[in-house]
């Protein structure tokens, strides 16, 4: 799952980021408006988190500018703006949610896997196959049940092979979901992370297969 922040004050912006990638989350950080706006232009994402009160376009007019192009982007604020028009003004503008200031983190991550999974409309988030189990929302890989330990880019692999499960992933494909908007993620980096992962996976009843020049398949063992 790949989140933008949109969020001008470093020091919570920081600890965001951390938190998020610590949960398995991929997450770029846009530290205005303008900037959050070129970034939903560039890339695909799952969700956004909105500060209101942002450098060059106000944290609203972004978020009006996506409604308006027609994007369904699960969108939080995260704002100190507390009054219930300010809440009013916010959710008729499209946002999903609407988090105050200061939050506990913990907080803010469990409103972001509900938010992702009102956006998937599904209870069941798991993806199966041979012993793994990997669940998207709350960014967890199993084999059987023991928890697999995983970096958050490795998540990010595993779960583009699962989603393309009896497909090919091409290699191109995989870097440029891992990249953000402000890197860029070069096939080396990704044959890194294969590797890895096939490592951690022996023994899990699946195995990624490499297809010379075409990219990976993930396939359950026989």
């Amino acid at each position: 799952m790949k989140i933008l922040l949109v969020e001008d004050d470093p020091t919570l912006g920081e600890a965001v980021m951390l938190a998020a990638r610590q949960a398995g989350f991929s997450m770029d950080w846009a530290r205005d408006g303008v900037q959050a706006e070129n970034a939903l232009t560039g890339y695909i994402y799952d969700a956004m988190l909105l500060d209101l009160g942002l450098p060059r376009r106000e944290g609203l007019a972004v978020l009006r500018n996506l409604r308006k192009r027609g994007s369904t982007l699960p969108v939080m604020i995260l704002t100190a703006r507390d009054t219930v028009e300010d809440r009013v003004r916010g959710l008729d503008a499209g946002a999903d949610d609407y988090l105050l200031k200061p939050f506990s983190l913990d907080e803010l991550l469990a409103r972001v896997r509900a938010l992702l999974r009102r956006a998937h409309g599904v209870a069941d988030t798991s993806i199966r196959m041979g012993r793994l189990r990997f669940d998207s929302i709350k960014r967890q890989a199993r084999v059987d049940e023991t928890p697999l330990v995983l970096s958050a880019r490795e998540l990010e692999v595993l779960e583009i092979l699962l989603v393309h499960a009896g497909r090919v992933a091409a290699k191109e494909a995989i870097a440029d979901r891992l990249a953000g908007w402000d890197e860029g993620v070069g096939d080396n980096a990704v044959e890194v992370y294969i590797h890895r992962l096939r490592r951690k996976l022996e023994g899990s009843g699946v195995s990624i297969r490499t297809l010379r020049g075409l990219g990976y398949l993930l396939e359950a063992e026989r």
